[in-house]
């Protein structure tokens, strides 16, 4: 069985490249640093989440508990910036070098959906 070859193109700022293989176009690579940078954030808002699980079981004030939720709400459009970042400088790049034109309506579906949030 031949295996197929992935092209990958990274973004240094960014740290992410996306893969172009046929069998599985839509994969996407992050250094280890932007990996890192990504689970600890990620780590970190799991935790709020469960503290906030916390703080409903303790009848804490609403008013405490709507601003933990901002602040997760806060920490996941971080992310989420994160992400779409390294996207449009890698992926969306690269299909549209390519020639393909349907990424830019595929991006503006998706910031579409990250702004609703």
């Amino acid at each position: 069985m031949e295996q197929a070859t992935i092209d990958t193109k990274e973004s240094s700022e960014t740290g992410a490249c996306c893969a172009s293989d046929p069998g599985d176009a839509r994969r996407s690579h992050h250094s280890d640093k932007m990996k890192a940078n990504l689970i600890t954030r990620l780590n970190r808002i799991e935790g709020q989440v469960r503290g906030i699980k916390g703080l409903i079981e303790k009848d804490t004030y609403c008013d405490d508990v709507l601003n933990q939720i901002a602040a997760i709400q806060s920490a996941l459009n971080g992310v989420g910036r994160l992400l779409l970042e390294g996207h449009m400088k890698s992926c969306v790049v690269e299909k549209i070098q390519a020639g393909d034109p349907d990424i830019v309506d595929e991006l503006l579906v998706t910031v579409h959906k990250l702004m609703k949030s």
